[in-house]
């Protein structure tokens, strides 16, 4: 598939952070586990900063789910749950995404695909398109309308750093085939990596109880899922790993990141450098507890507490 190529100047303006309020929309597994569903909060919760034209549910394949199918119906009901309990009206904003990953170069068809590619075309700055899943939604719209690559920037929790052996990940493993459309159709593009960057965004359930139970209706269900994902709290500390990519477009300054040259992903999830490749940005670390307070302070705030 041949994709239009940014300018260099263009590309690199693109990659820097937004200075204002940046137009969104965010594709999401949300049943995959318990993640997805803070960094739902935290962008809706955040008006001032993020403007947030659409949610999509994408596909995922693991216990919790009998396939991808399955997992973006599921992730869907869960997507209309949040919005249930923060008052928000799921009508024109909540879309179905793919019942498959890509296999090769043919989009796979969804609504949430058509509304994605609508939704680049509407005003005059980019689309922040935040993937914290499998990105077969955001690859099938490349692929459908490679035109996209002037209107969008990716935001991608995936895969690990450029520096480790292997790019073997939850979100990359289960869809390689799109990651690598994504990666090498040259789309402005941010990632952020598993390990070692969205992983140090630890927290307990006893921090959970303290700042979020209590704070409204989504405050008592982010606590309610957390202590249910596991059977024994003691000790126990959770990676809320996708509030990372939100957390990028509310203050980059949380998110430390490097422009880099594009690796290539190999078919044996491994990182090859090429130096001609075109630009993206990669994150090299987290601020885990500036991330952490704005997540607290804004569920308070809007609990009236």
């Amino acid at each position: 598939m041949d994709f239009p190529q940014l300018d260099p100047a263009l590309m690199l303006e693109r990659l820097a952070p937004p200075t204002g309020k940046a137009r969104m929309v965010l594709d999401t597994d949300t049943y995959n586990e318990i993640d997805d569903q803070f960094a739902v909060v935290q962008a809706l919760i955040s008006p001032d900063r993020l403007a947030v034209e659409a949610i999509y549910a994408a596909p995922f394949d693991n216990n919790r789910s009998s396939g991808p199918g399955d997992g973006m119906e599921k992730s869907y009901q869960e997507i209309l749950r949040l919005l249930d309990r923060l008052d928000v009206s799921p009508d024109g904003f909540v879309f179905r995404g793919s019942t498959d990953i890509l296999r090769g170069e043919e989009p796979l068809e969804s609504e949430a695909v058509d509304d994605m590619i609508a939704k680049s075309k509407e005003g005059d700055s980019p689309l922040y398109v935040v993937a914290i899943g499998a990105i077969s939604n955001v690859a099938s719209a490349l692929l459908k309308d490679p035109s996209i690559v002037e209107r969008i920037v990716v935001v991608w929790l995936g895969g690990h750093a450029h520096s480790w052996p292997t790019a073997h990940e939850v979100n990359l493993q289960g869809d390689l085939k799109a990651a690598q459309v994504v990666f090498d159709s040259g789309v402005p593009f941010v990632q952020i990596p598993c390990f070692p960057v969205a992983s140090h965004l630890l927290t307990t359930l006893a921090e959970l109880e303290r700042f979020v139970q209590g704070r409204g209706a989504i405050g008592d269900y982010l606590v309610e899922i957390f202590t249910a994902y596991s059977k024994d709290h003691f000790a126990y500390s959770k990676v809320i790993w996708d509030i990372s990519a939100t957390a990028w477009l509310l203050d980059a300054s949380w998110v430390p990141s490097d422009v880099v040259h594009s690796p290539i992903l190999t078919d044996q999830y491994t990182w090859s450098h090429k130096p001609s490749r075109h630009f993206m940005r990669v994150a090299r670390t987290v601020r885990r507890d500036v991330i952490f307070r704005d997540l607290f302070e804004k569920l308070a705030k809007r609990a009236g507490s």
